[in-house]
């Protein structure tokens, strides 16, 4: 199905001035709120020019691609705006996501079109006509003038949109359809179709019998390509805008609903029509998307994460509400939802587990405190360590968001066994994200410090241990100097875990920095 929003600009400029004068916006109708002609400008090259009109001004005689200086003489009630291709863009994928409601496979066809692939789903509203019905009346009620072609193929659906009164073409009536009509319903550059004007071809069954190497070779082979295309001779697939969820489950209402607790009811039941589908595939939701459609065309979208697969409706239901409070505006349902959808975005195998018969802590427990933490907070803002195969203390361990899929343990399994292979000393749990300098002496050139000064206080060492030498990879430059690690506790009784970077060599001094706390 290819949708044609022949006025997009000017509508969306009509539909702005009647939101800013309704009663609630406290405002009063503007130039472009009345019936006087309407037209969007840009400057093309040197001129300034028309580059959309609306119906009342296509009347008068106004077209695109008209001077403005003339189109102001021929109307001098004419209303013009400046171009804003940016709006234009996000209102054309905001109705791409709206579109959703009907199938996921949606693409944009800038700068004015819309393709869905209503291939299996056109069933579910009564058929292709239906489905054109229902999607015409409530795009027409948003305030926009629309043109629909439904074709086996996005080349004759987009011809028969833009270029005939023909809505639906059925499967296998391509070339009689096309044959009629301009060479520009190919989706052809201007220039190709002036060139093949001037050598006496209009009209697309003027070539579709024509010798094709000659074509080829005049015009290009992006002629044939579309034109084979069209025919439904070469294939052309739909990308989506949005990628396609595994599972999906939604729900239609009578009445719109608004209330948040109604939205939550709505998600425990989608996400337990989701379980069973997950649960025969022994898989479980990692990250999940609830999906709200408004009345007024406008959709909600609210993402969760997890971090450990999972199924239970009651715990999908429970990431939601701590979506739902964490924020930072109110859901805003307007006149209502009339659609919702619950989507699993990622998926992973989650294979059948042992119920524990005695009670007490579960790994799925700290899971689900993770998972809420992360709902409500942000999942960037809850993190877990992993540890990496780096020598350096400072970069022996990271921390990554704790719904990051990782490998078991985090690496921590390895890391202990190296420890103890080699006979590490104990790290501080405090460690610093950067050495800080310090001011050291020593009694021996090689010997732990007797006394350092760290942001600017002084600290007397009464023990000491090390040395504990890291030094770097032969081949990699970028590591430093060899680093000698003491423990060691002042008179207070802090511990600290300080190194010497470098050696004592001629002509070198070393330097001392602070690594971490042990208490």
């Amino acid at each position: 199905m290819s949708l044609w929003l022949k006025r997009l600009s000017t509508d969306r400029v009509r539909r702005q001035a009647r939101e800013a004068a309704s009663p609630e916006a406290g405002g009063s109708a503007g130039p472009a709120g009345r019936a006087s002609p309407l037209a969007v400008a840009a400057k093309r090259g040197n001129v300034e020019e028309l580059v959309a009109v609306d119906a009342t001004a296509e009347r008068l005689g106004l077209r695109p691609g008209l001077a403005l200086a003339q189109a102001r003489a021929m109307r001098p009630e004419l209303t013009v705006v400046p171009e804003d291709r940016g709006s234009d863009e996000r209102l054309l994928d905001g109705l791409a996501d709206w579109c959703q409601r009907y199938t996921p496979l949606t693409a944009v066809e800038a700068p004015d079109g819309i393709l869905l692939d209503i291939a299996g789903c056109a069933h579910l509203f009564g058929g292709e006509q239906r489905l054109v019905d229902d999607l015409s009346e409530r795009i027409a009620g948003f305030g926009f003038t629309l043109r629909v072609g439904v074709a086996s193929t996005i080349g004759t659906a987009s011809a028969a949109a833009r270029f005939s009164a023909t809505t639906i073409v059925e499967a296998g009536a391509e070339r009689n359809f096309l044959s009629p009509l301009r060479l520009a319903a190919l989706r052809l550059p201007d220039e190709t179709v002036s060139a093949l004007a001037r050598v006496g071809l209009k009209r697309i069954g003027d070539l579709i019998d024509l010798p094709r190497a000659p074509l080829a070779a005049r015009f290009g082979a992006g002629l044939l390509l579309n034109l084979d295309r069209a025919l439904g001779l070469e294939p052309e697939p739909l990308v989506p805008r949005l990628p396609v969820a595994p599972y999906v489950a939604e729900m239609r209402f009578a009445e719109p609903i608004a209330r948040e607790d109604d939205v939550l009811a709505v998600t425990e039941r989608l996400a337990a029509r989701l379980e069973p589908m997950l649960e025969r595939r022994h898989e479980g939701a990692r990250r999940l998307e609830l999906a709200l459609f408004r009345t007024d065309g406008a959709v909600r979208r609210l993402a969760v994460a997890t971090s450990r697969p999972v199924r239970e409706a009651a715990h999908v239901r429970a990431l939601f509400v701590e979506r739902l409070n964490a924020l930072a505006d109110a859901l805003d349902p307007g006149f209502g939802f009339d659609l919702a959808r619950l989507a699993v975005l990622v998926a992973q195998p989650r294979p059948p587990e042992q119920i524990e018969l005695t009670h007490g802590d579960h790994p799925a427990d700290l899971d689900r405190l993770v998972d809420r933490l992360g709902a409500r907070l942000g999942s960037r803002r809850v993190s877990r360590l992993v540890a990496y195969d780096e020598h350096l203390p400072e970069l022996a361990a990271g921390s990554i968001p704790a719904h990051a899929a990782v490998g078991e343990n985090a690496g921590w399994a390895a890391f202990r066994q190296y420890r103890f292979a080699v006979d590490l000393s104990p790290r501080p749990p405090r460690l610093f994200a950067r050495p800080e300098p310090i001011e050291a002496i020593a009694a021996v050139p090689d010997g732990p410090p007797v006394r350092f000064r760290w942001r600017r206080a002084l600290h007397e060492v009464i023990a000491a241990e090390g040395p504990e030498r890291i030094e770097g990879a032969w081949w990699d430059a970028d590591d430093g100097p060899v680093r000698d690690y003491f423990r060691v506790e002042d008179s207070r009784g802090g511990r600290f875990w300080l190194f010497r970077a470098g050696l004592y060599r001629a002509g070198a001094t070393p330097s001392w920095f602070l690594h971490g706390l042990f208490a």
